[in-house]
């Protein structure tokens, strides 16, 4: 699980272009949304496209949406849960 937070955060950073924040800055417990980073909804799609290639992952509604992008822990979680393996 570790292994894929430190896979998250990099691509997080990576695929919203966050010049001003490294994988290191972000903490697994603080909000996604409006929290610390600054993300907001294009953030969020941005990132459900990232996971459907990358991961498998499918998240088609915004209730999920609000509970998965909740903390990059619940994000983790999650794709741990319903991902293939990819990367």
């Amino acid at each position: 699980m570790e292994k894929l937070i430190s896979e998250l955060k990099q691509k997080i950073v990576d695929t919203l272009g966050l010049t001003d924040v490294t994988p290191e800055d972000i903490n697994e417990q603080d909000q996604l949304i409006g929290g610390p980073l600054g993300l907001d909804s294009i953030d969020v799609l941005e990132m459900v496209m990232m996971l459907e290639n990358d991961y498998g992952v499918v998240i088609d509604n915004k209730e999920l949406g609000e509970t998965v992008f909740a903390t990059l822990d619940t994000l983790a979680r999650y794709v741990n849960e319903h991902g293939n393996s990819g990367s």
